[in-house]
């Protein structure tokens, strides 16, 4: 028999009983039935009940332990009385007879228990993140993680790509967000830095003549922390296609990640790639506030400035005087009555707002009735006609925002979203995707007009260098995001290939082509040499394995996450460097004000 185990915690059946067995594992739970000590012993595979009496020499030894020691039993499967069979559990129909016990590793005192699911402060949790992980609910997250990577992997091979790995230590590369750099002993003064991306080095693969590549890989990036964004370091299923189009991109990448969320949904409804809709980015801000919309919420915004225009409700009719102002409408289903009104309007006042106009109409004595400040401001007319625009009827409700659109859209998609849920119009049991796509290239900054790249500088312009002539914030690029129930979990882009398109599309957003040559020589080099059409995307591995495990904070699919201030309060990371480190790098810390 092997010295620590002869089946897992989860292997023993009714056909085992009689047999003499060995098992380790951690002490889930114990409990004393006069006399009779029962144990839940636990590995990483399931749960095994196992006793002991006075009569079983390891009795007094199994006394003495506490949860979470870690031991090895020996003795005898016996079937369970048949009151007693547990059906939640796949070895419920057993139990085994202790005869010998030893202790494998002693437990002190638990900081947080591990038995049962209690919310336990974050900061405990991380500290004591291997005891956090040997609970059910988040060991189930890391073994769902783990089969996604698995069945990505498996079904790209499949499909005919072929796996690379990029390097990690790499020159630094604009990607939208801080770089880590890590200096070189080697040269002073310089610095390497981690890759926020593989971005450069999967465009080379692609001039190199490999056709198909793609990466589980890793990236890095010193972001501020939300709770679907890691503020350090991310997982990403990598990609990239020669001589393709946008669409061949969609029809290679859909069918894998369709296939992953249908085989780890849990039941849930997963939408077919073949219907996934394209949305132009201005449309999705328009319909939904957000390039990233959550379309199991049907609930679409429309622009009613018209209604409001030279009207009697002077606050919209005045703002419509002054030039890119618009007003509009989240329609509201159901929503017809002045509480959920009122509590909406509170709602965006939590979110700054002053408020949201609203208007509901309900049952009147001739007819439907139009209700609310606004209803009263601007007459029956037009009530009536927003009504008749919006497709809404008796017990259904309107909400109005206006000014800019940039200035009030953010607010105006969590409003669209809260609606949806207050509402219950949201299918909690459904996977609905959409690819976003022809995103701006460029945008102007507020303040000063300056023109910078709004997603990836690498994209090739829609129009190529003819539409570089032109007004850049007309400009689209074959840029495209997948969002999935509100999440964007995958970007990417046909990528600009041609080395005159490059510089000028840096040019426009203030590169010289000295700067360009400077940050990207190689990728420039290399383009100049014969490089194909090619394209790609990324996908957000921990995003999706969130959306999965159905968690609202993304560092409960991450093995080892980092706080939101970006420590690692299990190893102490980020530490101070010894002066000989320093030394060693030809660095002097400047002091902290």
């Amino acid at each position: 028999m092997h010295a620590y185990r002869s089946h897992t915690c989860a292997d023993l059946r009714a056909a085992h009983v009689g047999e003499t067995v060995r098992l380790s594992g951690w002490v889930h739970r114990i409990r004393d039935h006069g006399g009779v000590l029962f144990i839940d012993l636990r590995d990483h595979y399931g749960i095994t009940q196992v006793l002991a009496d006075s009569d079983s020499a390891a009795f007094a030894a199994i006394e003495k332990l506490r949860a979470e020691y870690c031991i090895r039993i020996e003795g005898s499967v016996k079937a369970r009385d048949a009151s007693l069979v547990n059906p939640k559990l796949p070895t419920g129909e057993i139990e085994v007879y202790v005869r010998a016990m030893d202790v494998l590793g002693a437990a002190e005192d638990l900081p947080l228990p591990v038995f049962g699911e209690p919310d336990y402060p974050e900061e405990t949790r991380l500290s004591y993140r291997f005891l956090d992980l040997r609970r059910e609910g988040l060991h189930a997250n890391m073994m769902l993680r783990s089969n996604v990577v698995r069945a990505m992997r498996a079904r790209m091979w499949e499909t005919g790509f072929t796996e690379f790995q990029t390097p990690i230590i790499t020159a630094s590369s604009p990607e939208g967000a801080r770089d880590f750099l890590v200096p070189s002993r080697l040269h002073p003064g310089k610095f390497y830095a981690l890759p926020q991306a593989p971005q450069q080095f999967k465009q080379l693969i692609m001039v190199s003549g490999f056709d198909r590549y793609f990466q589980i890989a890793p990236c890095f990036r010193d972001e501020d922390p939300r709770a679907d964004r890691s503020p350090t370091d991310f997982y990403q299923l990598d990609v990239e296609m020669s001589f393709v189009e946008q669409e061949d991109v969609f029809a290679a990448v859909g069918p894998v990640l369709q296939a992953v969320f249908e085989e780890y949904a849990g039941g849930k409804k997963v939408d077919p790639c073949s219907e996934w809709p394209r949305i132009p980015y201005a449309e999705s801000l328009l319909k939904y506030g957000t390039d990233k919309p959550d379309l199991r919420n049907p609930i679409e915004m429309q622009v009613v400035s018209e209604h409001f225009r030279g009207s009697g409700f002077a606050i919209f009719a005045k703002l419509l005087e002054n030039d890119g102002t618009e007003i509009r409408a989240i329609p509201a289903p159901t929503g017809g009555s002045r509480k959920f009104c009122d509590r909406m309007n509170a709602f965006a006042q939590g979110q700054g707002l002053p408020g949201m106009g609203y208007i509901f109409w309900r049952a009147g004595s001739d007819g439907l009735e139009a209700a609310g400040p606004l209803a009263k401001n601007i007459g029956p007319e037009r009530t009536e006609a927003i009504r008749v625009q919006l497709g809404l009827g008796e017990g259904d409700a309107a909400f109005f925002l206006g000014g800019k659109a940039a200035q009030f859209e953010g607010v105006a998609a969590k409003a669209r979203d809260e609606i949806g849920r207050e509402l219950n119009l949201i299918d909690e049991n459904r996977f609905a995707f959409a690819w976003i796509v022809d995103f701006p290239m460029y945008e102007a900054d507020a303040e000063t007009g300056k023109i910078d790249f709004s997603h990836n500088p690498f994209s090739m312009p829609q129009g190529g260098m003819e539409a570089l002539a032109g007004d850049p914030l007309a400009v689209n690029g074959y840029q495209y995001d997948l969002a999935c129930n509100g999440y964007e979990i995958l970007s990417g882009a046909i990528r600009n290939h041609k080395p005159e398109i490059m510089y000028r599309a840096f040019e426009i957003a203030g590169y010289p082509s000295s700067e360009v040559d400077k940050r990207f020589g190689g990728m420039v080099k290399a383009f100049k040499y014969g490089a194909p059409p090619h394209g790609g995307c990324a996908a957000g591995i921990d995003r999706i394995v969130m959306l999965l495990a159905d968690e609202a904070n993304i560092r409960q699919v991450i093995m080892f996450p980092m706080t939101q201030r970006a420590e690692d309060l299990l190893l102490k990371a980020p530490s101070e460097p010894t002066n000989e480190q320093l030394r060693e790098l030809g660095l002097r810390l400047a002091p902290q004000e």
